[in-house]
């Protein structure tokens, strides 16, 4: 499959209303005492009812939908309101031990990792088929639980999830390893062999694709899961391990708990029978989830982490697209993206220009019902994210940024925010420096591109960063000084099933997706056998 870029699909979907993209509806926008209309559809408005019913809130474990052994439960959110979609089994370390156990009796006893590979890969095969068939159910489930538009959910990620679902499958019969010359009389040959059991931690922002990203290769290689969901978004796996159990994935294969961080997840990372972890989420957590892994068993952690992501504009780009491109770097998921495009340089030459057009862009991004057609942002994720982006609006205030256009709540109900625009910003405001994960863009100015490189480099992240220029000699230039672990030029957000994606520095180590991504669900063996008057070696 060709790669599928984000912004285009997302364009393609939401075209059939784009009116609707540029019609001013609601919200006003103060800035400077001039009160401004601002492009959303009301978040007062009636909000739909989303069709799909809630059926699994139990945990799976080896098989089977359980109660938590504790029999409590927690809430899951509607981000449009803050009210409750539905209560979800609350597992704590004893679930994540049953789970375990559950694990490592598949992988040591079960059919899954002596299966042919072939085989293997027809259950995700089917899995992704099921997908398809279901696409509308989770669609709904993921854009109710996380608040994404619907458009974003059904259009996009569903079939991105299935995409990715194939492509791993159609690596599980090609891993294998190598005949290895050595001096003297041996046969050497390395296996790669699966590495046993993997917990998973996922995050909120993107539930159902961070759930691909794991149990993909996992999967593919032959391993066992313990999974455990972000709390605010449990519904999505649940229901995606249901279609697991249909597709023929074996019991114990794929174990999914609800539950906390400081409880399921920190017993996760901490268990003595847990071969090897994979966590995608904030900074401060995976520093956690890595010391709790070496105190105990000293198992491999993959880690997927924050980021402050440059989009750097230089003086020869096509403006009206890099405003646009800009914009939905940041934008796009409500900004809660890990790689979101969080800190733009532009060139003093285009400045004034570039930052006349974002704002302009802002004021018309519609936000509202992400159930309704033609949305283009819905809500923040919950009271404690919108609280967070909220401060940070106001730090940014205070520290003499010029706030160009938002900076406040839509509605009085739910979590929605005005697209924000910050100008003439600096590298040592807060709003420069720490992952936001909300609706605010930062416009900075730079002059050349030795200047722009050390300051885009200025930082504790390295996940990604973006270069617009028509010159071939500086996006090659810039592209190979950043120290990020993706750099598009001339795009944004390109995710391909085979694209490698991980961070530099305090953004993670390992790679997801992509050949890379094996290698974390892979042991490595080699095996000597000394021969005896060989015919040649």
């Amino acid at each position: 499959m060709a790669a599928r870029r984000v912004s285009s699909l997302l364009s393609r979907s939401l075209s059939a209303s784009s009116p609707l993209l540029f019609r001013s509806q609601g919200r006003n926008c103060y800035n400077g005492g001039i009160l401004r209309r601002f492009g959303t559809s009301s978040a007062a408005e009636e909000l739909i009812s989303p069709s799909v019913q809630v059926s699994h809130t139990q945990l799976l474990i080896d098989g089977n939908f359980v109660d938590s052994a504790s029999g409590q439960t927690f809430p899951t959110l509607d981000p449009r309101t803050g009210e409750v979609i539905a209560h979800v089994a609350e597992g704590d370390a004893e679930d994540i031990n049953r789970a375990v156990k559950a694990a490592r009796k598949a992988f040591d006893e079960g059919p899954w990792p002596k299966m042919s590979a072939y085989e293997r890969s027809r259950v995700m095969l089917r899995f992704a088929d099921l997908v398809e068939k279901h696409s509308e159910e989770l669609a709904s489930l993921e854009t109710w639980d996380n608040g994404k538009p619907y458009q974003q959910s059904k259009n996009v990620e569903i079939p991105m999830f299935a995409r990715l679902f194939r492509y791993y499958a159609g690596w599980a019969d090609k891993i294998h390893g190598l005949t290895v010359p050595a001096d003297g009389n041996y046969h050497v040959q390395t296996l790669h062999e699966p590495i046993g059991v993997a917990g998973q931690i996922i995050p909120w922002n993107f539930p159902l694709l961070m759930f691909a990203w794991k149990v993909g290769p996992a999967l593919a290689c032959g391993n066992s899961i313990v999974l455990k969901t972000a709390e605010q978004t449990p519904l999505t796996a649940f229901y995606a391990g249901k279609l697991f159990l249909e597709a023929g994935l074996p019991p114990g294969v794929l174990n999914i708990v609800s539950g906390f961080g400081p409880t399921a997840g920190a017993s996760l990372a901490s268990h003595m029978d847990v071969d090897k972890l994979a966590f995608t989420g904030s900074t401060d957590t995976g520093k956690v989830i890595l010391g709790l892994a070496a105190n105990s068993n000293l198992k491999p952690v993959t880690l997927e982490l924050g980021g402050k992501s440059p989009f750097i504009v230089f003086e020869d780009a096509d403006i009206d697209k890099a405003v646009e491109q800009a914009h939905f770097a940041l934008f796009f998921n409500q900004g809660q993206c890990c790689c979101a495009g969080s800190r733009t340089y532009v060139h003093e030459k285009v400045y004034d220009e570039f930052v006349e057009k974002s704002k302009a862009r802002a004021l018309k991004r519609v936000v509202g019902d992400p159930f309704k057609k033609g949305i283009e942002q819905g809500p923040q994720i919950d009271s404690k994210q919108f609280e967070k982006v909220m401060n940070y609006i106001r730090s940014g205030v205070e520290s003499n940024a010029t706030l160009e256009c938002g900076g406040d709540q839509i509605g009085d109900k739910g979590y929605f925010i005005q697209p924000t625009v910050f100008s003439n910003v600096k590298d040592n405001m807060l709003i420069a420096q720490d992952e936001i994960f909300g609706p605010v863009q930062s416009i900075l100015k730079f002059r050349d591109v030795d200047e722009v490189i050390k300051r885009a480099n200025d930082t504790r992240y390295g996940l990604a960063a973006g270069v617009f220029t028509k010159s071939l000699d500086t996006a090659n230039r810039v592209s190979r000084a950043l120290k990020a672990g993706t750099v598009w030029v001339n795009c944004f957000d390109v995710f391909d099933a085979a694209i490698p994606f991980g961070g530099y520095k305090m953004s993670g180590n390992g790679r997801e997706k992509g050949i890379y991504s094996l290698n974390n669900y892979l042991q490595i063996k080699a095996v000597v056998t000394a021969l005896n008057k060989p015919a040649w070696i």
